[in-house]
């Protein structure tokens, strides 16, 4: 197969990695601001023991110190390789908290605290979301050796390591950016507050791309080709081993058929990014009382943990039982093809909107608070009919997607 994602791409990353997903995500901004408040005070409490009983023993091993010393009480800090290199070096930890939106899982978004400290790994995660007001998307793939079936999805928040639930992920974001010294005066589009954006597209891909597909060929157009082609159910079936084993590599293929990949790409990439603001499905929603406004709507629609319905001992997962009292019917059987890994949508969105309590921590992480914080006590309720129409909306264009005719090299 020609090309290969480092060809393609002039920069990719895993996704961000921690073992302290309680701490430093949450559905609710006031939540992780105090949680990773509370760590942090904490953790310095353990660097200033440390230092104390450095200069009390003059000569002693520091790394052995530190490792006899430190708390490991999980209802105050979650520990890291990382975390505990910080505190042989005896750094201090900020206790502020820099928030973002996370990517967390599918559908599934959060605030996260972003930092080098309490993040594990963010790999070259900060060139591509420098701050809050740089913005940047891409698409997530499974990576190589995940026991979940070949998924991709777009983003344009900061995506989690563990998107599928479980095993690494490979993000491939359409920008990255670099800082421009605060001494150079330069004037461009390109700069944003003290930063330049770069293309990700390689211009030897372009180069390469308009050798194939003709010379009006785009780097949008590359990108948009490339999410296009990741969803042929051909591309999938004929290269499962190779896409288990690596990365995918995207294969030149007839010149007639860029267009349509390029342009179920397009489609793909803007239902999935904005999903938030697609056309709702026509579902039917029963219980919810009438006239009810402000706080007693958010209570009413407020849910504890959804479940698909019954037809006898089987699921129907045409209903969904949002609360005691509020069921939603009417959902296609068709929406259950979108699969993300092992997983179609709606049952990310049943898997992540639940109230869900870290047993180590005692960290509560409640779905209601991000309707809250999105200023809609309807945001979940929503969600589930947009998540339809992009599942049902997706499958349409995947399944219109032909066989591949490859070229070979």
């Amino acid at each position: 197969m020609s090309g290969d994602k480092q060809a393609i791409f002039a920069a990719a990353t895993r996704g961000l990695e921690t073992t302290r997903d309680p701490w430093i995500y949450n559905y609710s901004s006031a939540a992780v601001e105090a949680n990773v408040s509370r760590m942090a005070n904490f953790y310095n409490a353990q660097v200033e023991k440390l230092n104390q009983f450095v200069a009390s023993n003059p000569g002693i091993e520091i790394k052995k110190s530190a490792k006899e010393l430190k708390n490991n009480d999980p209802t105050r800090i979650s520990w890291s390789s990382s975390l505990e290199q910080s505190l042989v070096r005896r750094k201090r930890a900020a206790t502020e908290s820099n928030l973002v939106v996370g990517a967390y899982r599918p559908f599934s978004k959060m605030a996260v605290h972003f930092d080098a400290m309490f993040n594990h790994r963010r790999g070259k995660l900060p060139s591509m979301f420098p701050t809050p007001n740089h913005p940047n998307y891409g698409f997530v793939v499974m990576g190589p050796g995940n026991d979940k079936p070949f998924s991709t999805h777009a983003v344009d928040a900061l995506p989690d390591l563990g998107m599928w639930g479980s095993g690494p992920s490979q993000f491939f974001a359409r920008y990255t950016y670099e800082a421009v010294a605060s001494d150079t005066l330069e004037f461009s589009a390109d700069v944003v507050d003290g930063y330049r954006r770069i293309d990700n597209i390689t211009d030897a891909t372009l180069k390469e791309y308009r050798t194939w597909y003709g010379n009006d060929v785009t780097k949008d157009d590359v990108f948009a080709f490339i999410y296009g082609f990741l969803h042929s159910p051909d591309y999938r079936t004929r290269f499962a081993a190779d896409l288990n084993r690596s990365l995918p590599r995207i294969p030149r293929i007839d010149v007639n058929q860029f267009p349509t990949f390029r342009d179920a790409g397009e489609k793909l990439l803007g239902l999935h990014i904005d999903y938030e603001n697609v056309e709702p499905y026509p579902i039917v929603v029963d219980g919810i009382p009438e006239g009810l406004k402000g706080e007693a709507l958010y209570d009413a629609l407020r849910v504890q943990k959804m479940k698909y319905g019954k037809q006898g001992k089987e699921k129907d997962q045409t209903v969904i039982h949002y609360s005691p009292s509020i069921t939603i019917s009417g959902l296609p059987e068709e929406a259950q093809r979108y699969m993300l890994g092992s997983r179609s949508g709606l049952d990310w969105i049943i898997d992540r909107y639940q109230v869900k309590v870290d047993k180590p921590s005692g960290i509560v992480n409640d779905p209601n608070d991000w309707s809250r914080e999105m200023g809609n006590p309807r945001y979940i309720l929503d969600l589930i009919a947009k998540v339809t129409t992009v599942s049902v909306e997706t499958m349409k264009i995947v399944d219109s997607l032909p066989d591949l005719e490859i070229v070979e090299d």
